[in-house]
């Protein structure tokens, strides 16, 4: 193998597993350290430069980082049940403890710079937009149908999950900054919002229309079947505020979730999930399945609809075909019928929840915007910039539906573009993050950082007592770690952003760092092709998705090799080197955002010198 090159920004971006994962590369281990020290306004800041919405998010987030979080191997080598640090709900902690004083800690507004930015829906994507964009002088219009901003956060997300006043507050902190908002206003036409001379125009209108279930008896009920993202939507506004007792959600994502929890709150006593297909292939995060069962709703899986049954139009049952799961040479699936009886499932309401999909009838034909055939925009790969270049495209309206992470990202991505177009620069250029290593070394035996490695188990979020939660839809369920949880959860972290840097110039081949290593993660061994080197390490590197460390030769023609996957980043190893071969230095990755950064430095410094 060739010597690592450690000074490529992906190398230690990628042994930060969560943030890795995370679609906006939010620095976990950074607000996680801020939150044992009860630095809540500073862990708050850190999260909302990346992610935007911390509250939101530590209540809603599908939580990618989570499963990539290096202390669920660590456990899980240990013979243990992998346990993940809580990631997602200790944001929610500085989010719930910052202090009044955060909004004076939001960026300054620029002067106006001249330049119109119009934004189309007011959901995560086009919020980051404008957040983005408007510090920076330009005048950025939002525009969404509805009377508040929050897109499908507030529409489609209960609030049992997401409190309003949360929303409020977060949405709140973007429309303070100069953006004009222009609520309950309908864009019906993109032609007409080109010829009004916005500069740039940023579609974030979402996947708005729920898919229906076309199956026999389905027109002929008149009422009592539901498309689940606006039945969502009209319980969230208090349009809808009971529902009848025998209750069949069908569909196996978040929005089934949220759509039987919500039936179970509003008077359901039967309520149903039932799905085609198993209940691991579901598209729900499995935190969301276990809260509705742990609210008393079966899941009913494989199941295929058959047929709505009625009596003169008022629905009375469903029909499903029971099947199961049949896989080929290729390990393609297919659901194959067992054979067995129709189930016939007496229902009142049915809330249909098998998918959502865009729609862009106020996009003129003409305009110059090509879509693919599943009705998605062409866009030029990474830019979110379609085939009309003054517009662009972000989070479901983009490329489906996702979560809103994904969108914030997205977001972040396009205020690039944008930024980069109107400054007439190539948008496919897309600027590197900003690394930056640190010694965390105050003493010979003592670090910045607390490397103590906790043994305690990941904590649960308390919930409000079940009698109280399905009482009412407005009650949230989940109460928060208190401080004292909050700080022992943080210290389940493993500081994964300390990275081991290895100084191959002073080292002395003692193997000291390989005896005191608990994980055995370092190994002093002649070097060869990676998979032969990978199986004689004193551990066997055997996660490829984890890169390993491999130094130039040293003085016997041995190289050091360290597999990073299960390193605790404990420090022992340079607490042990008599040489000081091995130092714990803080890695720190900033991606470029909309502004003077992410330019080309040409352009930069003729903007500055004309200022």
């Amino acid at each position: 193998m060739q010597p690592t090159h450690t000074a490529h920004p992906d190398y230690f971006h990628k042994v930060v597993d969560c943030q890795w994962a995370c679609p906006a590369h939010t620095p976990v281990p950074e607000y996680i350290r801020l939150i044992g020290q009860g630095r809540y306004d500073d862990a708050y800041m850190v999260n909302w430069v990346s992610n935007v919405f911390p509250g939101i998010l530590g209540r809603t987030c599908d939580r990618p980082c989570e499963p990539a979080c290096r202390r669920g191997r660590v456990e899980e080598s240990n013979g243990a049940h992998p346990e993940p640090v809580a990631i997602c709900r200790l944001k929610r902690v500085a989010a719930d403890n910052k202090t009044a004083g955060i909004k004076a800690r939001m960026p300054a507004i620029a002067p106006r710079n001249g330049k119109r930015v119009a934004c189309v829906g007011a959901g995560p994507a086009s919020l980051t937009v404008a957040r983005d964009l408007a510090p920076l002088g330009y005048e950025v219009t939002v525009f969404d149908s509805e009377a508040k901003a929050g897109g499908f956060i507030r529409s489609q997300i209960p609030r049992f999950r997401l409190p309003e006043s949360v929303i409020d507050d977060e949405t709140g902190y973007i429309l303070d900054m100069g953006v004009q908002f222009r609520n309950q206003e309908r864009v019906d036409s993109l032609r007409t919002l080109l010829q009004q001379g916005y500069d740039a125009v940023f579609v974030g209108s979402g996947a708005p229309r729920g898919r229906d279930l076309d199956i026999p008896g389905r027109h002929d009920i008149t009422g009592n079947i539901h498309i689940g993202i606006d039945w969502l939507a009209s319980v969230s506004f208090g349009h809808i505020t009971r529902i009848a007792p025998r209750v069949i959600v069908l569909g196996g994502g978040n929005t089934a979730m949220d759509c039987c929890r919500s039936a179970r709150r509003l008077g359901g006593t039967d309520v149903k999930v039932i799905v085609r297909s198993g209940f691991d292939e579901m598209k729900a995060s499995p935190w969301e399945k276990e809260d509705a069962l742990h609210e008393g709703i079966p899941i009913l899986n494989f199941h295929v609809p058959k047929a709505f049954e009625h009596d003169n139009g008022q629905l009375t049952a469903m029909t499903f075909e029971i099947v199961q799961a049949e896989y080929d040479a290729q390990g393609r699936r297919s659901l194959v019928p067992t054979g067995e009886p129709e189930v016939r499932v007496p229902c009142d309401v049915v809330l249909i929840a098998v998918g959502q999909e865009n729609a862009f009838p106020w996009i003129e034909d003409d305009l110059g915007i090509a879509f693919d055939r599943w009705g998605l925009p062409q866009l030029t790969q990474g830019t979110f910039q379609s085939t009309l270049p003054q517009v662009f495209f972000g989070g479901d309206a983009a490329y489906g539906p996702k979560n809103i992470i994904t969108a914030v990202a997205q977001g972040h991505e396009a205020a690039v573009s944008i930024d980069r177009f109107l400054h007439g620069e190539d948008v496919r250029q897309r600027p590197a993050p900003h690394t930056n290593l640190m010694s965390t070394k105050m003493g010979i035996h003592e670090w910045s950082y607390n490397n103590d490695v906790s043994n305690d188990l990941r904590f649960k979020v308390p919930w409000a007592k079940a009698e109280v939660a399905l009482a009412s839809i407005r009650v949230e369920v989940e109460l928060g770690f208190d401080a004292a949880t909050a700080f022992k959860e943080a210290s389940r972290c493993l500081n994964c952003d300390v990275q081991t840097v290895f100084n191959r110039s002073t080292c002395i081949e003692c193997d000291a760092c390989v005896d005191i290593c608990p994980m055995d993660s370092i190994t002093f061994t002649f070097n060869g092709e990676e998979d032969e080197l990978r199986k004689r390490l004193k551990a066997p590197a055997r996660n490829l998705a984890q890169a390993l460390m491999v130094s130039a030769p040293l003085k016997t023609g041995r190289v050091m090799v360290k597999d990073e996957d299960v390193c605790l980043h404990c420090g022992l190893c340079a607490e042990r080197c008599p040489t000081g071969a091995w130092d714990m230095q803080k890695f720190r990755l900033d991606t470029t955002q909309a502004g003077p950064q992410c330019r080309d430095a040409q352009t930069t410094r003729h903007t500055l010198e004309a200022a």
